[in-house]
Formats: structure tokens, C-alpha cells, sequence
């Protein structure tokens, strides 16, 4: 089968959905990337076909200014502007994609949930498709807040109600977003479409998460699919360049591929590991110059680095100091890893509830995330074995989920022609 993958132009979900392809690949599918030129440097398996459109709207070089944006939107009048982005980038592919997937004879497509174009191409266009969740899953539940939204499950009236009010904000942030969708569900024939949540498909619903680590959920349909991390084999990872020593606890700090230029957070945090005797790694992912590394290192990190294998460096570490990005998430929830959770942006303070909820770290936001208040949190998780217990119990889940493997079973499952498809199909028939 020839599989298109129809995702956001981002580090952390082009490794996510890449991770999939690669295993279909394996086991004899094509696939192909469509996106904006600039996000053909973003992916590593050479043997993904990538398709560049949008060289009107996207043309090469663009994607660092929206990267950037999204990164500190900086304000009200910021976050429009990246919204406004997010629906450009959802006009492009319905307006370019079509021609494209019908001269590449693809298949199947592979939705990621945070590009409503997905699922509005597929279905469009009378293609099958599945929805993969690399961020916290979109799917609406009344008890369950957005994934941007930064408190608890619901537990009472009150805390629906909450979720209910946030909910209709939200939306209204996206109009922009939801006028994009609706003009291009018109265009296809679809009716009922909105939001991302209305894009989903009908067939395989994919999700990083575990069922452990999430909220409850009573309103996931019976496709939806916890499948825990989409990562390559571990081996593959090279070992971590870094001698430590084993009798003083080691921490890894990584704010992800987008926050990664929080100098000031960085330097709480060295400050913090320096006055508490604790080894500290920090991974800035190349967003701070060798100038803004060093000051790291004086004040209080064993060493800083643009990329550290990532994987390697929290199954070695005590305790991991993140943005609560959900891969970083995932992978310390494998890894068996306690987190120290500073959320700044898009889904992290969902993540950050999470991993509060769940018991396996502690989520402090950053404007409060004083030198002292995260020597007391720091001391805190290496200090109180809950944690750990805790983040190993979960990691089993993680690891009995199946990964990116368990995902290729699921697409294989709902390829057109099979029980799983025609079933789809008949329902859809029926709604």
C-alpha cells in the first residue's frame, strides 16, 4: 500500500509519525510526506518519499518564522498570529494536497490529529485513513479538559462546567481555524466538521499515551488505540558521551525542540542541581549559542548539549526536569524516570495535570519555579520513593503497549479491503 502522512510541520511530531512510517516501510508499504518544502530537512529515513508543497504560501525558509512563533507567541495578538498560521497551514493542504495524492496513487492516508487536513482530504477524496494522536488526544469527553488546559479531571458538576466554559473560549480562539475547515468540508461534501475533533477518523484512532497515564475517559469509541510511544528500537540510540559520577544523583533537563532557548528557566535549574549536589545534563536542542552554554556550566550544569540521546540520557538519569512535552513524557514514563514538569505551551499544561494526576512527578510552573522552589521539588522526587514506584508501574504499561509496532498492526488492520475497514464503512453508511 502507498501511505501519505499529513502532519504539523514539527520536530516532535514528524519523529512520532516517522517512527510509524519507518515500520510500515519495513514491512514492504511506501509512504510519502506532504508538507511545505523546509519539512523535508526535518525527516531522517531517506527512504520516506517527501512531497514539498506550498511554494506560493510556504516557500522555502518560511518554516523557521513560524517555528519561531509558536515557540513564544508572546501575548494575545502572538497566539492569533500562530493560530492564523495553524489554518494556513490547513488551507495549503486541502488546496494542494488533492491533485497530488491522486497522482501518487496513494492509499491510505496517515492523519496526524493537530492537521484537521487529514482527515478532511481523506474523506474528501473517498481515501481511508487513521488518526494518530501525537500530542495529547483531541477527542472531546465532558469530564476530560482540553489538552491546552492546565487542571485536573473533572470530578463534580462544577469541574464540567469549567470544562465547558474553557471549551467554548477555546473555540472561539480558533475561529479562525474552524473557518478553514468548514470552507474546505464545504468544498468536499462534508458535513459536520469544525473542529479537530470533528476530522477524526472512523476507522483506527492512534494514541502516544497509555490508558494509565491519561484522564478516564468514557467517550472513546471502540477504534481508539493507546499505544504508548512511537519510537525506533532503543538500541539504535548511541550511548550517553557524559561520565558521571554514581555516587551523586543525576538529572537530565530538556525543555524540547521548541522551548529550548529559555535561557533564564535553564539557569534556575543549574542554580537549583549546583546548590543541591546534583549532576546536571542539559539539552538545549541547539536553540542557545556556546556563549549562553558556558554560562550554564558556571552556573551549575555538568555539561550542555544541543541533542542528547534522548532515551539513553533519562534511563540513566534520577530525575528529568522537562516542559512536559508528551514524547519527553512517554519516554521518562519508559524510561521509569520521575519528572519535574515546567510546562510553557500548546498541549504541556495537559501533560504537566497528567503527570500530577498520575503520580509520577511534579508540575510547578515556570514563573514560580524559583531557584528554591525547584531545589524543594528536585528534593522532593529524589527523596520520596512514591515517584519512582510510581513511574516504573507505568513505564510496564508503556512498555506492554507496543509502540510503533502495535501502530503498524493497527493501520495494516484498517487497510481498505479489510473486516475492520468495511465494518467502518458500513457504520458511516448508517450515520
Amino acid at each position: 500500500m502507498h501511505f501519505a502522512v499529513i502532519a504539523p510541520p514539527f520536530t516532535s511530531h514528524v519523529r512520532a509519525l516517522e517512527a510509524l512510517a519507518s515500520v510500515l516501510m519495513d514491512r514492504g508499504h511506501r509512504v510519502s510526506w506532504l508538507h511545505q518544502a523546509d519539512v523535508s530537512t526535518l525527516i531522517r529515513d531517506r527512504r520516506i518519499g517527501f512531497h514539498a508543497l506550498g511554494a506560493a504560501t510556504h516557500p522555502a525558509g518560511q518554516l523557521g518564522a513560524i517555528v519561531a512563533r509558536a515557540a513564544d507567541p508572546g501575548g494575545l495578538g502572538g497566539l492569533r498570529r500562530v493560530i492564523q498560521d495553524v489554518a494556513a497551514g490547513t488551507d495549503m493542504l486541502c488546496r494542494e494536497a488533492p491533485a497530488a495524492l491522486e497522482r501518487w496513487g496513494v492509499d491510505v492516508i496517515v492523519a496526524d490529529q493537530m492537521e484537521a487536513a487529514g482527515g478532511l482530504l481523506a474523506a474528501g477524496l473517498g481515501l481511508s485513513f487513521v488518526s494518530v494522536a501525537c500530542a495529547l488526544p483531541v477527542n472531546r469527553d465532558l469530564r476530560v479538559p482540553l489538552p491546552v488546559m492546565p487542571w485536573g479531571y473533572a470530578q463534580d458538576k462544577r469541574g464540567e462546567q469549567l470544562n465547558e466554559g474553557s471549551t467554548r473560549v477555546y473555540d472561539w480562539l480558533m475561529t479562525p481555524h474552524e473557518r478553514v475547515i468548514q470552507r474546505h468540508a464545504a468544498r468536499f461534501g462534508l458535513a459536520g466538521r469544525r473542529t479537530l475533533a470533528d476530522c477524526l477518523s472512523p476507522i483506527a484512532q492512534i494514541s502516544q499515551t497509555t490508558a494509565g497515564f491519561d484522564f478516564p475517559r468514557a467517550d472513546l469509541p471502540a477504534h481508539f488505540h493507546h499505544v504508548g510511544p512511537l519510537r525506533g528500537p532503543l538500541v539504535a540510540e548511541p550511548p550517553l558521551d557524559l561520565e558521571l559520577d554514581a555516587s551523586r544523583p543525576f538529572v537530565f533537563a530538556s525543555l524540547g525542540t521548541l522551548q529550548g532557548g529559555r535561557f533564564g528557566l535553564f539557569k534556575r535549574i543549574a542554580h537549583a542541581c549546583r546548590d543541591e549536589d546534583l549532576q546536571l545534563l542539559i539539552a538545549h536542542c541547539d536553540r542557545l549559542d556556546g556563549a549562553q552554554a558556558a554560562a550554564l556550566v558556571r552556573a551549575g550544569a555538568t555539561a550542555v548539549t544541543g541533542f542528547a540521546p534522548q532515551r539513553t540520557a533519562l534511563a540513566r538519569a534520577d530525575v528529568v526536569v522537562t516542559h512536559a512535552g508528551l514524547n519527553t513524557a512517554m519516554d521518562a514514563l519508559e524510561a521509569g524516570t520521575p519528572q519535574l514538569a515546567l510546562p510553557l505551551a500548546f498541549d504541556q499544561p495537559g501533560v504537566a495535570a497528567r503527570i500530577a494526576h498520575a503520580g509520577t512527578g511534579i508540575k510547578l510552573l515556570p514563573p514560580l519555579a524559583s531557584v528554591k522552589a525547584v531545589r524543594r521539588a528536585l528534593r522532593t522526587l529524589l527523596s520520596e520513593p512514591r515517584f519512582a514506584d510510581r513511574t516504573r508501574a507505568l513505564g510496564q504499561e508503556v512498555v506492554a503497549a507496543g509502540g510503533a509496532e502495535r501502530a503498524a498492526d493497527i493501520v495494516e488492520a484498517a487497510l481498505p479491503g479489510s473486516t475492520v475497514a468495511r465494518e467502518a464503512a458500513s457504520l458511516a453508511s448508517h450515520a
